[in-house]
């Protein structure tokens, strides 16, 4: 059988913690950020879990992560 090929894209927007959840980057951050509070935008800055709903999925894309 072929190897499965990882979607590049999605290889690059996500890590696997220890215990093998998949981690994310936070959206909102990249452009018109005077309209957003310094409170707002700071807890953007932390990465997040995917959503167990989302996450299987997402393994698909990225098998060998």
């Amino acid at each position: 059988m072929p190897k499965m090929k990882t979607n590049r894209g999605a290889a690059k927007r996500f890590k696997v913690t220890g215990t093998g959840k998949l981690r994310r980057a936070h959206s909102s951050k990249s452009h018109l950020l005077t309209g957003k509070s310094g409170k707002r935008m700071r807890p953007l800055r932390k990465e997040t879990v995917v959503h167990p709903a989302d996450a299987k999925r997402m393994k698909v894309l990225v098998p060998y992560l």
